[in-house]
């Protein structure tokens, strides 16, 4: 059989998701579950010991993950100081009634806070969404849907993900023109979105005329560290970036200092102690979410040091597909099993555009680039290495495969959006304009 030509790549490839399955259904640590996938994914693909070492430390030595690293621990702290202090309740009555009823308040902040594409900043969200779904009585694995899906659904076009940067800059093309071509996939997905609610009582809400009352002044006053960290974050990234060019942690660098000026405001406005703040800092949650991060990056270092994507490639070009599947599936397998966005767009698509250049097919780049962002973005979506995804189900307390039921039908549905959003460019509007 073809399938089982040269390589074994998409055999390997399944051998590598059903351990980890095995791994997170037996309660292993995620942590521990990406050590052994990692280790697992070096032998298939002929890394010996040596070089699986190098892979990893290379990985954790990057000035990026380790910023990473210090980022996601801020959030952590930040979240839960805003929480145990009573903050984050404040923040919710003051936020009572401003939206027009309680679907739009539930994903208004997963949203707002996905404008941020922060590593970890679903656990800034998560809060939130679980004092207001508590009114409406719902599970734990509806809470971390809500809370992951509504926080993504600006990936698709939103210009501070690094993933459009990078699409735009391998591909050459208009920046703003391809944001406008790919910003209806926000409407579909908070549309798909709301599927799995439908028939859910999401809760009772004050009357938006008593919110009005207040005024948004309260709102902003107990946002401040959430808007602390967005623009300081944001000022401070741009300006290391004009002094320090050549630096490539600007952006990170600046959220570490935004976020230790958010922690700064809440440890002053709540009064904490230096002992209630240290508790927090070092509580197993922090380190056990440490862990798990550096695992995933190890596990995304093997990956990269095995050339698995270009095995997989090669298999798949092999069977002679039409470019349309094969911008499916490439980008959708690599990134599923890194959970990264950049990661499949770095990886894939200077395969894709060789591949489109050599076909002659230039001139629909955009619903080829647009398809295979669709299908990549699903596939991180839907990884059970996301990083969102574990640290909002670690939150709420629930499993993969509880919230798994609940994404199946709306990625389904941008796929099916995706695919005729393609047909519709490919045959009637780049026809036209081309």
């Amino acid at each position: 059989m073809v399938f089982f030509g040269q390589g074994y790549a998409l055999i390997k490839i399944g051998i590598i998701f059903a351990l980890m399955i095995m791994a997170i259904r037996r309660r292993w640590s995620l942590g521990s579950t990406f050590l052994l996938s990692s280790a697992a994914l070096g032998i298939l693909f002929g890394q010996g010991l040596l070089s699986m070492l190098v892979s990893a430390l290379n990985s954790l030595a990057d000035p990026k993950i380790l910023s990473l690293g210090v980022i996601i621990s801020l959030i952590l702290i930040l979240s839960t100081a805003m929480e145990v202090t009573g903050h984050m309740k404040r923040l919710l009555d003051s936020f009572k009634g401003l939206a027009a009823g309680p679907r739009i308040n539930m994903i208004l902040f997963p949203a707002l806070i996905g404008l941020l594409p922060m590593p970890g900043g679903a656990i800034f969200s998560a809060p939130m969404v679980k004092e207001m779904g508590q009114r409406g009585h719902l599970g734990a694995d509806k809470l971390s849907y809500i809370n992951y899906w509504f926080r993504h659904i600006w990936e698709y076009w939103w210009p501070l993900y690094p993933g459009i940067l990078l699409v735009s800059a391998l591909a050459g093309i208009h920046l703003e023109r391809f944001m406008l071509f790919m910003c209806p996939l926000t409407i579909i997905t908070v549309l798909a979105g709301y599927l799995p609610l439908l028939g859910e009582n999401l809760g009772d809400q004050d009357p938006p005329v008593r919110a009005a009352r207040a005024g948004l002044y309260p709102f902003v006053l107990e946002l401040a560290p959430i808007i602390i960290t967005i623009v300081a974050g944001i000022a401070l990234g741009a300006a290391l970036a004009a002094m320090l060019p050549h630096l490539r942690i600007n952006k990170e660098v600046g959220f570490i200092g935004a976020l230790c000026l958010a922690l700064g405001w809440v440890y002053v406005k709540e009064d904490m102690t230096p002992r209630s703040f240290m508790e927090i800092a070092c509580s197993r949650g922090v380190a056990r979410t440490l862990y798990m991060v550096f695992s995933i990056f190890i596990f995304k270092g093997i990956f990269e040091g095995s050339h698995a994507v270009q095995s997989v490639a090669q298999e798949l070009m092999q069977y002679s597909l039409p470019l349309s599947l094969l911008t499916v599936l490439l980008p959708f397998l690599v990134g599923s099993v890194t959970g990264m966005t950049v990661a499949f767009v770095g990886s894939t698509f200077p395969i894709l555009l060789t591949i489109m250049a050599s076909l002659g097919q230039e001139r629909l780049m955009f619903p080829y680039l647009m398809l295979a962002l669709i299908s990549g973005l699903l596939g991180v979506i839907l990884s059970p290495v996301h990083l969102c995804l574990l640290l909002s189900n670690q939150y709420f307390g629930t499993g993969l495969g509880a919230v798994y039921r609940h994404l199946w039908l709306p990625s389904l549905c941008i796929l099916i959006f995706g695919l005729l959003y393609f047909w519709i460019a490919k045959t009637v509007i780049f026809r036209v304009i081309c």
